[in-house]
């Protein structure tokens, strides 16, 4: 899949590309089907040498489209294996516990940029119960605001509203938590639109 990226003017300032991500802000990416897969354009970022701690909800990340990269860039792909980790979640609950483990896991694993997929798409599952998945979703949302105040950028890939479900204040409450919120759309010529929706200036740290 490669779709073209155009970008939309806002009545709130932008960023020229959404792909830069500022250090310890959480940037929430939502708005189309493509919103998962659309986390591989944060992979280049191993080519700057940067590490990546990725939690992957959704299961979209691909090892093979990983190898792709590094060779068509003359590099071996163990080269860049390396510089990433991926974890995967099934349920909201690894989800949730994969985020809270993140700062023991920076401890051994000191990424630059933490990429999580399916949050809180996954706490939408109708087989578990709507308190004990509002539960795990507020520790994840902790475990956020944990990480957040590390030298770490944060980019959360979320298909949350297109979802039915009685449970979409959950995204809500992530966007409210997030620094930064872009709306991605696909239009009519097969390309991608980026609208920032949100923009909050760092604070002096």
């Amino acid at each position: 899949m490669s779709l073209p990226i155009a970008f939309t003017k806002t009545e709130r300032p932008a960023t020229p590309n959404p792909w830069v991500l500022p250090d310890r802000t959480l940037t929430v990416f939502y708005g189309c089907p493509e919103i998962p897969w659309l986390s591989h354009y944060f992979l280049r970022l191993l080519f700057a040498k940067k590490q990546i701690l990725y939690l992957d909800g959704a299961n979209q990340i691909s090892p093979l489209l990983l190898a792709r990269f590094a060779r068509e860039r003359g590099l071996d792909p163990s080269s860049v294996n390396s510089l990433i980790r991926v974890a995967r979640a099934f349920t909201c609950f690894q989800l949730t516990e994969l985020v809270r483990r993140v700062p023991k896991t920076l401890e051994k694993f000191p990424a630059d940029v933490l990429i999580v997929t399916a949050l809180p798409d996954l706490y939408f599952d109708e087989d578990v119960r709507d308190r004990e998945a509002r539960a795990s979703f507020e520790h994840a949302l902790e475990g956020l605001r944990n990480v957040a105040p590390r030298s770490l950028s944060i980019a959360v890939f979320s298909d949350a509203t297109s979802f039915k479900t009685k449970r979409r204040d959950f995204f809500q409450r992530l966007r409210n938590q997030a620094e930064h919120v872009v709306k991605v759309e696909s239009t009519p010529d097969n390309k991608l639109s980026f609208t920032r929706e949100k923009n909050t200036p760092l604070l002096p740290a």
